[in-house]
């Protein structure tokens, strides 16, 4: 599971990565660069998730490992 967690966190780094090259600063909210916008946020809340998934699942193997 652990292994998998961090595949996934490296894909939505590299979402996040390849759609910042797509960004246009003088136009952020149209267009192509709201599209990226939206995905680049959306690859930081997968990230968020999958931290907060990894830290449940470590914070149950230690309250087992204490019963």
């Amino acid at each position: 599971m652990k292994i998998f967690i961090w595949i996934l966190n490296i894909i939505a780094a590299a979402l996040i990565i390849f759609n910042a090259t797509k960004l246009n600063m003088e136009a952020l909210f149209e267009g192509e660069s709201l599209t990226a916008v939206i995905t680049i946020v959306a690859g930081l809340c997968a990230i968020l998730l999958l931290q907060i998934l990894r830290l449940s699942k470590k914070i149950e193997t230690l309250s087992k490992k204490r019963q």
